[in-house]
């Protein structure tokens, strides 16, 4: 009889293992749904890590109790690849050679806001003067007052700001570059946004006899108020349950599905943009998706574009800093003729509600 029962358990958390890991799958490849047409379904790419978890926590059960079951969580790891290296890659970091381009991308949050509490000029501008970078990508680099553009011009060789929503009468958010390459000209990129804050930017930069093409974004945020934060945060503590708790839950992805739907239809124009006026130089890709790896917007924008910290990176790179927001939301991407190496995330500032994205590129095909 006790055999018979501790058969039947582990039988029956074999299935459930399976169960995981067919889900597990299904989230890690749901990057491909398209939130236009399913906006709910599109948001399960925030749940990946807890199926990669409870793959985990399977493949240590098996280890220790019914061995000849490894072979379910391992199957699944192998199949799940792709999502598991896009989300968090596992890999030797390789050190840049002598001759790659530094690059950083940053949301600076317009250097001090209700979030970061305070002025950050002073210490983002003194960090990035010392990261000695080749080109610098700004997202929220909207401070004008402290004659900022004066002060960057004394250390960056050339330097652009584009207002990148549509009207300056409601917001000011700009895309800020700068390098040390000349900066041919450069453009907004129409986006259609909900909050008249978010946008792209396009800088050609005249790199040896090449010119290289440069897409800053700020793509649709979430537009969670402190309340909102704050309800988030509970209901993952699991302070808040029952009828509250399902409300709540379900106001929260309707703010979420809400906001993924329009970044679809950014990344779509983002996407037509390159396609449209890459020529024949290299393009990269940087800023604040404010979305998780397993997302269509990252999926659509890097479409014969190379992820470089999933290429090049290790870890889970949380970008985004605010408590119980913890997520990979800032993003490098490079074409074909530029090889990353050692992409990381920053996390030793913390001046913004984000940490700075720092990955090495050296011009050639990458193998």
């Amino acid at each position: 009889m006790i055999k018979q029962l501790k058969k039947f358990t582990i039988q029956l958390i074999a299935g459930a293992n399976l169960a995981i890991v067919v889900l597990m799958l299904l989230v890690g490849f749901s990057d491909r749904i398209d939130p236009e047409q399913h906006p709910l379904l599109a948001c399960a790419g925030m749940t990946f890590p807890i199926f990669l978890l409870a793959n985990l926590l399977m493949l240590c059960f098996w280890t220790l109790f019914a061995w000849r079951k490894l072979w379910i969580p391992v199957a699944g790891f192998i199949l799940a690849y792709v999502p598991i290296n896009i989300y968090m890659p596992v890999r030797a970091m390789e050190s840049p050679p002598d001759d790659a381009l530094k690059l950083v991308s940053y949301n600076v949050c317009g250097y001090g806001s209700t979030i970061t509490q305070g002025d950050h000029f002073d210490s983002i501008f003194s960090y990035l003067r010392h990261q000695q970078a080749d080109i610098i990508c700004l997202q929220e680099d909207n401070d004008t007052w402290r004659s900022a553009d004066d002060r960057f011009a004394e250390h960056f060789a050339h330097n652009e700001r584009v207002r990148v929503c549509s009207d300056e009468t409601k917001c000011s958010n700009h895309i800020g570059l700068h390098t040390r390459f000349p900066i041919l000209r450069s453009e907004r990129i129409d986006l259609t946004s909900s909050a008249c804050f978010n946008g792209a930017a396009a800088f050609y930069l005249q790199v040896g006899t090449d010119t290289m093409l440069v897409v800053g974004c700020h793509l649709e945020n979430i537009h969670l108020d402190k309340k909102d934060r704050e309800q988030y945060k509970e209901i993952l503590k699991g302070n808040i349950k029952g009828d509250t708790a399902k409300t709540k839950s379900k106001y929260l992805l309707g703010k979420f599905s809400d906001a993924i739907k329009i970044r679809a239809a950014q990344a779509k124009a983002i996407r037509q943009y390159i396609s449209e006026h890459r020529g024949n130089g290299a393009v990269i890709v940087c800023g604040d998706f404010n979305d998780t790896p397993i997302s269509f917007a990252r999926h659509t924008i890097s479409e014969g574009l190379t992820d470089c910290f999933a290429a090049s990176g290790r870890g889970l790179g949380l970008s985004y800093n605010q408590k119980g927001f913890n997520f990979r939301i800032d993003y490098i991407l490079c074409s074909e003729d530029l090889t990353p190496y050692y992409c990381l995330v920053d996390s030793k500032i913390e001046e913004s509600d984000h940490y700075p994205v720092i990955c090495w590129l050296k011009m050639g095909h990458n193998p």
